[in-house]
């Protein structure tokens, strides 16, 4: 977006009382942010917008501030990246309230395959690591891992990733220059350098209550699906998952002891119809379907690509020698490629990746077709 229309947006953004579902509306109607500032613009008969509303826009002075956040994002190597740039994540733009512009540090990958894993903050020593196992495991598999980088289960979440040189996304309820929890300063650092911060905060902003189930429509906004690890009969975690459900998204929990208070609420998740959790192909049997293979890297439909087209590891092509368009049982793969099981079932998961084979119920593969 050029400056001009950047610097209108920050204003719109930075207006009390004004938020995403406003601001997008107000940019639809008058056709992008500066035609909202026009005094020609009738912004009344916008849906939503109220008197005073239209008031604090055409008044609107506060151009050095705006100019302030924009030279402190220049300054500290903060990307603005709005709704409209390629750069937005994909995902995110579907949802009822997509944030109009984002703050990120670091690298943001908009194609990314982004799982979300959210839990207590006064996590158990159990929840921790199989948070932190899980967390590994999906990073290995190639999912970017989001969390909201809180105490507990989001810091298990970012570490587990970033331990398998995988990518991970922190959102913040805050500006993205407030670290939150201070403690975490170092994790902040190793998150930039293997993923992306990212927040809809102005710089300066501090980690307010309110600030946070924004943010948590954020973190389910951008992914496929949401785990919630541990979470307590009133967690914040619980409002995520309502969320997702909200925007469509896949919900997963991880069961734990009846005893457990930090239990209470992922045991209910399950009770109601989320899907529990024993291990990493419980979820990529869900969100795999989700997944568009239209735009890949020989710019074809994989549906229509067939397996001799593909450049594979001399391990895929073992493997793939034993499928064809007639569907064929895992059980009879593991005897015909004489390849162990869990390697097996990795190689697979790379081969329906790259859209060239499809699992059918029952655990049978064949060709795509």
């Amino acid at each position: 977006m050029r400056y001009e229309e950047l610097k209108h947006l920050i204003a719109l953004t930075i207006i009390d009382e004004i938020g995403p579902v406003i601001i997008n509306r107000l940019i639809a109607s008058a056709g992008s942010p500066s035609a909202v500032f026009q005094s020609s613009c009738d912004l009344s008969k916008i849906r939503g917008v109220t008197s005073g509303i239209e008031t604090r826009i055409k008044s609107f002075s506060e151009w050095s501030r705006v100019e302030r956040e924009y030279e402190s994002a220049r300054m500290m190597n903060v990307s603005l990246i709005t709704a409209w740039d390629d750069e937005y994540p994909q995902l995110l733009r579907h949802i009822y309230d997509p944030p109009p512009l984002l703050y990120v540090k670091g690298d943001l990958h908009s194609k990314d395959l982004n799982i979300a894993i959210v839990g207590s903050r006064n996590a158990s020593a159990h929840g921790m690591y199989l948070t932190d196992k899980l967390s590994r495991e999906l990073a290995v598999k190639g999912l970017t891992v989001v969390s909201g980088m809180a105490r507990g289960i989001d810091s298990a979440a970012h570490t587990g990733a970033l331990a398998a040189k995988g990518r991970t996304t922190a959102v913040l309820g805050s500006g993205i220059d407030i670290i939150y929890p201070p403690e975490n300063k170092k994790l902040f650092e190793k998150i930039i350098a293997n993923g992306a911060v990212i927040t809809e905060h102005p710089f300066g902003t501090s980690p307010k209550g309110q600030h946070f189930p924004r943010r948590n429509r954020i973190i389910s906004g951008t992914s496929l699906g949401v785990i919630v690890a541990e979470a307590a009969e009133k967690s914040g975690s619980l409002i995520t998952a309502r969320i997702a459900l909200e925007q469509g998204r896949e919900v997963f929990a991880i069961p734990g002891s009846i005893d457990s208070v930090v239990s209470k609420g992922t045991n209910k998740l399950i009770k109601d119809g989320a899907k529990l959790v024993q291990n990493i192909y419980d979820i990529l049997d869900e969100i795999l379907p989700q997944i568009d293979f239209s735009d890949n890297d020989t710019g074809q439909n994989p549906g229509k690509t067939t397996a001799t087209t593909k450049n594979f590891h001399p391990s895929e092509k073992l493997v793939i020698g034993h499928i064809s368009e007639r569907p064929i049982h895992i059980d009879t793969l593991i005897v015909k490629s004489g390849v162990a099981v869990q390697e097996l079932l990795d190689i697979l998961l790379k081969l329906e990746v790259k859209g060239c084979i499809e699992q059918l119920p029952g655990r049978y593969f064949r060709l795509k077709l």
